[in-house]
């Protein structure tokens, strides 16, 4: 399978990018930030950082790692393993010191942990919605919650498809359920293109509702060190 999304990080990283990321929807191309999403620092200690620092401990399993922006610094206070599914992140994040980078999948927690392996979990970058639907979602919080230890903790984020600034969002796709929508946009780099990726995009409503009977609850939301739009972080703990 291609790689494109992974490569540029890849070589943005070791200097060698030659062209922009785009993600794409059909014909529509907006170039994606590599820097300011992957690259800028992580600060556990600012007001945004120090709301996710203080609802997680170790060990931490780091869901769709990305370049190991939070691995890199959680590490420094415990345990830290950064899954990505793409192996050229993967070979960036080791290159970068985190110490744990494996390739793996997020929905197949069963098949790569054992029971009660992490005290906490990581899926920043909107990445639960690759769940797809309610039910796919429901399954990866159950798998979660296997993985994790019965007095757990866990940070996921979404896109709030009740916000009214979600329909700027490039590929999104409305949904007649309240709560509900989606997106669909595929990454194009170098002559190289991934393939389309289907979102789901889950109110923190919906993203309660999914929780249900997975042994999770979501404790605390929030928006504003997300800054302004439909983006949401959601602290989740096990009841």
């Amino acid at each position: 399978m291609t790689d494109a999304f992974g490569r540029a990080v890849r070589d943005h990283h070791r200097g060698d990018r030659t062209d922009h990321l785009y993600h794409c929807d059909g014909e529509e191309r907006r170039e994606h930030p590599i820097e300011a999403f992957y690259f800028a620092e992580f600060d556990p200690e600012s007001d945004a950082g120090s709301w996710l620092a203080s609802r997680l401990r170790g060990p931490l399993v780091d869901l769709g790692a990305g370049a190991g922006r939070h691995a890199l610094r959680f590490q420094e206070r415990f345990e830290t393993v950064a899954v990505e599914p793409s192996r050229a992140l993967v070979e960036t994040m080791r290159e970068r010191g985190v110490e744990d980078a494996r390739e793996g999948d997020m929905f197949d927690l069963r098949g790569a942990f054992d029971r009660d392996r992490f005290a906490s979990a990581l899926a920043i970058g909107t990445q639960i919605g690759l769940a797809g639907s309610m039910r796919g979602l429901s399954e990866f919080l159950g798998d979660l919650a296997f993985v994790t230890t019965p007095d757990a903790t866990a940070v996921v984020d979404c896109y709030d498809p009740d916000h009214s600034e979600t329909a700027d969002l490039l590929g999104h796709r409305e949904d007649p359920t309240p709560g509900l929508g989606h997106r669909v946009m595929r990454f194009e780099y170098a002559g190289e293109t991934d393939r389309t990726l289907r979102f789901g995009l889950f109110s923190p409503d919906r993203l309660r509702e999914a929780a249900i009977g997975t042994g999770w609850a979501v404790e605390a939301v929030d928006r504003e060190g997300t800054g302004e739009g439909p983006h949401y972080r959601a602290a989740l703990a096990k009841r």
